[in-house]
């Protein structure tokens, strides 16, 4: 989890891990989430050991119940890799994330948002399953904004520039990070 990544949910931050599901160490898949994330009540990671094969007769994990159907082969299990959300990506109410989905960096999927597949950075998706809505910014300043990567910065540097990081211009973001840490305001 990164650096002032949140979750906000009014039971308690605690569900948080109750929430992620499906984890388990055999399969060895990560759950990696960037720094300044907004992460909502209700949503849902689903892991890589909630998958089942579709191309084998059986569909059941037999090999971790034990019972003598140990011989049958995990190998064949399904993992679709880590699921991974970048920095600034703010996530709805209730949505939930299937294993192995990449959600770029300042990202939004929409409240309920069912996400199957990869979001390119400064996108919004929603719906199930989640498609895109519109993109954030041109490609242009998208290609800037990653290139800037403020949530990289130290805090310092941060903190001077919250303005420009709230204020939609990547002109004035750049002219704050360009001034150094004496005309940064």
């Amino acid at each position: 989890l990164g650096d002032y990544t949140y979750y906000d949910d009014p039971q308690g931050l605690e569900r948080f891990e109750e929430n992620v599901l499906y984890h388990f160490d055999f399969i060895g898949d990560r759950l990696v989430i960037g720094k300044f994330c907004s992460i909502s009540a209700e949503t849902r990671f689903l892991m890589n050991g909630g998958t089942h094969p579709t191309d084998l007769i059986g569909t059941y994990p037999f090999p971790i119940f034990g019972e003598g159907w140990e011989t049958g082969s995990m190998e064949a299990w399904v993992s679709r890799g880590d699921t991974v959300v970048g920095n600034d990506v703010w996530i709805g109410y209730g949505s939930i994330i299937m294993p192995g989905v990449t959600i770029g960096h300042g990202a939004i999927v929409a409240t309920a948002s069912v996400v199957t597949k990869d979001v390119p950075p400064y996108t919004i998706v929603g719906g199930n399953p989640a498609r895109p809505i519109r993109q954030r910014f041109d490609d242009a300043t998208v290609a800037r904004l990653l290139a800037l990567a403020w949530w990289d910065w130290d805090v310092a540097r941060i903190t001077r520039c919250v303005p420009q990081i709230m204020s939609g211009d990547v002109d004035a973001l750049e002219r704050a990070m360009a001034d150094g840490p004496e005309g940064a305001t």
